[in-house]
């Protein structure tokens, strides 16, 4: 008895479709191992430590490869960015308006 077309047409349709699942899962995995077996870049260099003004609280930090910038809210609620260069010294202040 001959496979009725739309039996065939189906079993190929599965056939593709369970080829492109094994292929993308294997390119997941690939891509996977590639990411893990990366070494890790060597973190950027920071100063000890940082003075901030007086009355100031720290609420948020950044860092790009010469500098690194620290977000401060003071007692009034205002809020200042502070850019430092790697050693430490300060490259910038920018007050937050409202």
């Amino acid at each position: 008895m001959p496979e009725p077309p739309r039996l065939r047409a189906l079993r190929r349709l599965v056939t593709v479709l369970t080829a492109t699942m094994i292929l993308g899962l294997l390119t997941i995995v690939v891509l996977l191992v590639i990411k893990i077996a990366q070494p890790t870049p060597a973190p950027l260099p920071l100063p000890p430590s940082i003075s901030l003004p007086d009355g100031e609280i720290a609420t948020a930090i950044t860092q790009g490869r010469d500098w690194f910038a620290i977000v401060t809210k003071d007692r009034d609620g205002l809020e200042r960015i502070y850019i430092y260069n790697v050693d430490g010294t300060l490259r910038q202040d920018i007050e937050i308006t409202p």
